[in-house]
């Protein structure tokens, strides 16, 4: 039944006007009864004061009891519902006008007469009520003094029991039950629009809760039409803004597990095929061996392990790369920058390469700016993408070509490798630092390159916040180039 917040919010409310009709009708009738005792009583303040300067109710400690008569007589003509007592000072009830065996107490607590005769406290002032023995009623008092002496006290109570029956009436009259009923339906109306006004509210949280349960059932994207208010952004306007984007960065991860989960199976079904490959052989060559070890010449055997051994170092080329590109992209992987002198690391790294460049009749060459300022960066890892970078440039430039590494201060120090290779095709230029890309997957097989060499040196300048650039024509050679920031002396 209370299933939605819309019925939770009604039953709340609708609880809480009849909580406070009934509490706003007690208030009501309470103080409407209150209100009567109070004039009642500021109507009558020196009622009894007059009784006792027009008779003499006491001689000499006796009560006199023909004037009593004559009083009780003219008040229940008057007004039946006052009933008169006499007290002495102790406050003993002498006589009373009320009929025999009505009245419960033998004595009244002056405590409130005084207080009601010094003035000390405000209407309406309630003391005891002789026929009842916890009730309280408004009353009227006046002391009874001959020459001075204090004799007794005139207690006029002035709601007797005909006032509770009047006051039983009131209760149930006509403008009572009017006001009850007017109170009732002012709450009603007062629920109903609250009813109103919450639908309006919670229409919106509706409509945004099917958003999201269709969201979760796969069955809306994140450009659906989500509930706006009128005006200034209310919290439901920032909920339905927090869910679009929350909704976006979900779609968005998704892409991107797709897209990770892809690039998983190329790269196990490459790593699969690229590690089959040279270990078939060398298990084909090392059978051999052991099976015809006896057939073939010394000179065969070297060279069969020869072969082997160039297979072994293929695999653990591949296996040291595929560790280090992990490694590279681990949400864990540290950077530990320092500032060094780029031109000294370029020249160590280039003479790594200066016999293989000889061998293949390329030339290597070196071009710095005199005023290179030192950088600030990983020193390890930018030394392996320069590594790269050169070893993919020697590799793919023929003899008689050229590999150049530049260096120069623009708005930061740029890093430029060319070479006078064939080029990359403008098509592959979007997939180059893709891991095991290839253009001529036959040509990479034949010289154990492992394809990951460009995804490694991507992937470091990434950590750096730097990304690589790459420029190439079609027989005219290719230059990739990056940046690095010059370091700031603290």
């Amino acid at each position: 039944m209370f299933n939605s917040l819309y019925s939770k919010i009604a039953a709340g409310l609708a609880a809480l006007f009849f909580v406070v009709g009934l509490i706003f009708i007690g208030v009501t009738v309470f103080a409407t009864d209150m209100y009567q005792q109070e004039v009642n009583q500021k109507l009558n303040t020196g009622l009894a004061r007059q009784i006792v300067k027009e008779r003499i109710l006491m001689e000499e400690g006796w009560v006199n009891q023909k004037a009593l008569r004559d009083i009780f007589h003219m008040l229940m003509v008057i007004n039946p519902g006052i009933e008169i007592y006499l007290l002495d000072v102790d406050g003993n009830i002498l006589t009373f006008s009320a009929p025999e065996g009505r009245v419960k107490r033998s004595k009244v607590n002056l405590a409130p007469v005084k207080q009601w005769l010094d003035g000390t406290m405000t209407p309406p002032v309630q003391g005891d009520d002789p026929k009842n023995l916890t009730e309280k009623k408004v009353f009227s008092a006046a002391p009874i003094e001959r020459n001075g002496i204090l004799e007794g006290y005139l207690y006029v109570i002035l709601g007797g029991e005909e006032y509770d029956s009047v006051a039983q009436k009131l209760k149930g009259s006509y403008i009572l039950q009017l006001s009850a009923w007017m109170i009732g339906a002012g709450l009603l109306f007062a629920l109903a629009a609250g009813l109103v006004l919450f639908g309006l509210l919670t229409g919106r949280l509706k409509k945004l809760a099917a958003v999201m349960e269709a969201f979760e059932g796969g069955t809306a994207g994140v450009d659906v039409d989500l509930p706006r208010g009128q005006g200034p952004p209310d919290e439901i306007d920032r909920l339905s803004t927090t869910f679009r984007e929350m909704a976006a960065r979900i779609k968005a991860q998704m892409a991107e597990l797709k897209a990770s989960e892809q690039m998983r199976r190329e790269l196990v079904a490459n790593v699969s095929h690229d590690l089959r490959t040279p270990l078939a052989t060398l298990q084909g060559y090392i059978e051999t061996l052991l099976i015809k070890e006896n057939q073939y010449s010394a000179e065969e055997r070297h060279h069969y392990l020869e072969i082997a051994i160039r297979h072994c170092r293929r695999l653990n080329t591949l296996v040291t790369e595929l560790l280090d590109l992990a490694r590279l992209e681990s949400a864990h992987m540290d950077l530990f920058p320092e500032p060094f002198d780029l031109r000294e690391l370029i020249q160590d790294i280039c003479q790594k390469f200066t016999l293989a460049a000889e061998q293949k009749e390329i030339e290597l060459s070196l071009s710095f700016e005199k005023t290179v300022p030192l950088v600030e960066a990983d020193i390890a890892l930018i030394e392996r993408a320069l590594e790269n970078l050169i070893e993919n440039a020697l590799h793919y430039t023929p003899a008689k070509g050229r590999v150049s590494v530049a260096v120069s201060l623009e708005t930061e120090v740029m890093i430029r490798i060319s070479d006078t290779g064939p080029g990359i095709p403008e098509k592959e230029l979007p997939h180059i630092f893709n891991r095991f890309y290839q253009s001529d997957p036959f040509s990479r097989k034949k010289d154990g390159h492992t394809g990951l060499g460009l995804a490694i040196t991507s992937r470091i300048l990434q950590l750096h916040d730097r990304e690589i650039q790459v420029e190439s024509q079609a027989g005219r050679g290719s230059c990739f180039s990056f940046s690095l920031p010059p370091w700031q002396r603290s």
